[in-house]
């Protein structure tokens, strides 16, 4: 059975134990790479990963960016939303249309 899990730092994570999901706090971004590998071989389906946490592991990320599981998808944390979902968004809607169709300006 596939998991979920919640990377991110301790004060913006805590509160989703509650909802049944794995938490794993970090403080550095070399132990948040190191625990998205490591979920990612232990069957989780979907990783959340704080925005903080994730604009330093980048490359990690985009490691998985093309593979079926793990899903990993960023969400603010208590310090603030840092935009880093939309991008992710317009950037696999540029990849599958070939063009800008939701931000067009």
């Amino acid at each position: 059975m596939y998991k979920i899990g919640i990377i991110g730092d301790k004060d913006s994570i805590l509160g989703f134990k509650a909802l049944g999901l794995s938490v794993f706090p970090v403080t550095q971004p070399s132990e948040a790479e190191q625990t998205l590998h490591r979920l990612s071989k232990e069957q989780y389906a979907v990783i959340y990963v704080t925005e903080q946490v994730a604009k330093d592991i980048v490359d990690g990320i985009d490691q998985y960016k093309d593979s079926r599981f793990p899903a990993i998808i960023p969400i603010p944390g208590n310090q603030g939303v840092l935009g880093m979902g939309m991008q992710g968004v317009k950037k696999s809607v540029e990849r599958a249309v070939g063009a800008d169709i939701l931000f067009r300006e």
